[in-house]
């Protein structure tokens, strides 16, 4: 479980531990924008954990390095023997308007979102594939399914996330391993300065971990699911084509134009299917 120190993380720590399975809390501690670092944050989590009668360990790697990854992976494997089941919380935040957003806050996010989600599963993904199961659960977002002003860096490593998910789903399903993704809807740090106060508190985090928990057990076997959760409200994210219309020979622009309705029109709208799959 990365980025289990606090918010979301910690929820879904706490109830999986609640559950009976044996957490990996890994968080490097840093603040909002990925800068500093600190043991406190896992520590805590653990140690109530403990206290509950749980089984957990503390992992402070960093998500965006491949070290880092293995780690976190091995720390699963030195202590209990296995890793079944993961979950990309972690994450920062950079917001700026997009005229104003540098290289350095573009690339820090997705490393952290992006990559690092790629880095931990890519750590994880040899030991599914030779126990013939696994689960994993990555933490999207409704700024990458519906964008958010703003968070150009973050709703483009949050997209990329439901992307990697659908590929993973197609590769790891003849191992019995799953892969979907999950945009929860929480008041927590991350989100506390992103909506309304009166909005957050109809969002507490602990009623997002249910659906992550249950993504994560043996009788969950649905995969390539993008799912949002949040004031207890679930519902699933599918892309949908159009009708759309073929032209027999290379139209003009104008042609194009003169059919912009028909190609656009969402009336008989079917799920979307990718056409070389």
């Amino acid at each position: 479980m990365t980025g289990a120190g606090g918010g979301l993380g910690r929820e879904y720590a706490m109830l999986l531990a609640r559950e009976g399975a044996r957490v990996v809390v890994n968080d490097l501690g840093g603040a909002r924008d990925g800068s500093g670092e600190s043991t406190a944050m896992a520590d805590q989590v653990v140690r109530e954990i403990r206290e509950a009668g749980g089984d957990a360990v503390a992992s402070y790697d960093s998500v965006d390095t491949e070290e880092g990854a293995r780690a976190i992976i091995g720390t699963a494997v030195t202590e209990y023997g296995a890793v079944h089941g993961i979950v990309n919380n972690a994450g920062i935040l950079r917001d700026r308007a997009f005229h104003k957003m540098t290289a350095e806050d573009w690339e820090a996010v997705l490393r952290v979102h992006l990559f690092g989600s790629y880095h931990v599963t890519s750590a994880a993904w040899p030991y599914f594939r030779e126990q013939r199961y696994g689960r994993v659960v990555m933490a999207a977002s409704t700024s990458g399914l519906f964008g958010n002003f703003g968070q150009a860096n973050y709703g483009s490593a949050k997209a990329g996330l439901v992307g990697l998910v659908n590929t993973l789903a197609i590769e790891g399903s003849k191992h019995n391993i799953t892969a979907n993704a999950v945009a929860p809807m929480a008041a927590t740090r991350m989100t506390e300065d992103v909506a309304p106060p009166e909005m957050l508190a109809k969002l507490p985090p602990e009623q997002v971990a249910p659906l992550v928990g249950y993504l994560l057990t043996e009788e969950c076997t649905d995969t390539g699911m993008t799912l949002v959760a949040g004031g207890g409200t679930y519902y699933r994210v599918q892309p949908f084509q159009s009708a759309g219309l073929r032209f027999e020979q290379t139209p003009s622009m104008d042609d194009v134009a003169a059919q912009w309705h028909t190609i656009t029109d969402m009336t008989d709208a079917t799920p979307g299917v990718n056409p070389v799959g």
